[in-house]
């Protein structure tokens, strides 16, 4: 009989990747660096910081990630939502990428025996998949702020990273006929 822990930690390496992808692949289509930085509205957040906020939390939720808490005492969560000077996108993608590599090893270091250990964040013990869960809907959840302002500053040469308006029955069909 199958082991479904297993196959939850494989589905969750893939998950987390989609994410990373949807992000690289958004960010392909900002044409200018400024664009990174533009806020939509007062009390908005950039691309940039959402990026650097991303970056910051999976640095801090990863590292050591079974053996200290997920609140590390070296982040400064307020400071992942400021930037005084604007950085280029060399230093975002340096940072974005760091974060996901500890986040990905970590991920991808699991077995599923881990799953039934306690982590801690802030002090709250947690079982290690409901620290996951947690993770993966909080990266969702900004991946998709990213990508809508990609969108955003991108259009109207904006290109769907999944399937455009219009073309569900046919990308359904394309599907059933593989």
């Amino acid at each position: 009989m199958p082991d479904f822990r297993d196959a939850y930690l494989k589905d969750l390496v893939k998950t987390y990747r989609t994410y990373q992808s949807l992000v690289d692949r958004a960010l392909a289509q900002v044409r200018n660096d400024a664009d990174l930085h533009a806020a939509i509205g007062p009390g908005s957040n950039s691309i940039a910081i959402i990026m650097k906020h991303v970056a910051g939390n999976l640095r801090s939720r990863f590292r050591d990630f079974l053996t200290s808490d997920g609140e590390k005492p070296d982040r400064n969560r307020d400071g992942e939502f400021e930037m005084a000077t604007p950085v280029s996108r060399a230093e975002i993608l340096a940072s974005w990428q760091e974060g996901w590599g500890i986040a990905m090893q970590a991920i991808e270091s699991l077995t599923p025996a881990d799953l039934e250990r306690t982590v801690y964040i802030r002090g709250q013990g947690m079982l290690v998949v409901e620290a996951l869960n947690r993770s993966a809907t909080h990266t969702a959840y900004h991946v998709g702020q990213i990508v809508y302002l990609v969108r955003h500053v991108a259009w109207p040469e904006w290109t769907p990273l999944t399937i455009p308006k219009g073309k569900s029955a046919e990308f359904t069909k394309k599907i059933r006929e593989k």
